[in-house]
């Protein structure tokens, strides 16, 4: 049990870190800084704006419950390891 334990909080950590990294990349590829990049909007005569990015707040709160989840189970790694033979 506590070696299953301490694999699900490390592949809690591993996921929701990448999770995170990953929701940085699509905050950055998704924002004002892109237009500069887009062929078009260098040919000359167009203009293009940025106008708005749809909210990604339940985006970054799926990343804080993700966290969260992580220290629970390491959390619970102290009481699987104090049922174990290993602690006196």
């Amino acid at each position: 049990d506590l070696a299953i334990t301490v694999i699900a909080a490390f592949l809690w950590l591993v996921s929701t870190s990448a999770w995170a990294k990953a929701l940085a990349d699509i905050k950055i590829s998704t924002g004002a800084s892109i237009i500069p990049e887009i062929e078009f909007c260098k040919a000359p005569g167009s203009t293009c704006h940025f106008v708005s990015v749809t909210s990604m707040g339940a985006l970054n709160v799926s990343v804080m419950f993700g966290l969260l989840n992580m220290v629970l189970w390491g959390g619970n790694i102290w009481f699987v390891y104090k049922d174990t033979n290993l602690h006196n």
